[in-house]
């Protein structure tokens, strides 16, 4: 299966970036679920926490507050107004 390249800035840094299996966020519409392979989308990011599966299986977890999530060519970026990686 082919990885997605993911990145995830606030608007004064990079927060987390890195390959990828699996990214699910919160989205005005709902919680979206992302896999290689994707539709392109752009959508508005909602304030909650954005959960990645990385290529080895770790888990990452970034608190997000607004901005926007977007995928295209199995590339996610998600720019934040504010974003904090959760322990």
């Amino acid at each position: 299966m082919a990885a997605l390249s993911v990145h995830v800035v606030s608007a004064d840094r990079e927060v987390w970036t890195g390959e990828a299996t699996q990214v699910v966020a919160k989205t005005v519409e709902g919680e979206i679920g992302i896999l290689a392979g994707h539709e392109p989308m752009l959508s508005l990011l909602a304030s909650g926490e954005v959960r990645v599966t990385t290529t080895g299986g770790e888990k990452v977890k970034v608190d997000a507050e607004g901005g926007f999530f977007s995928v295209d060519h199995n590339t996610v970026t998600i720019v934040a107004g504010n974003a904090e990686l959760v322990s």
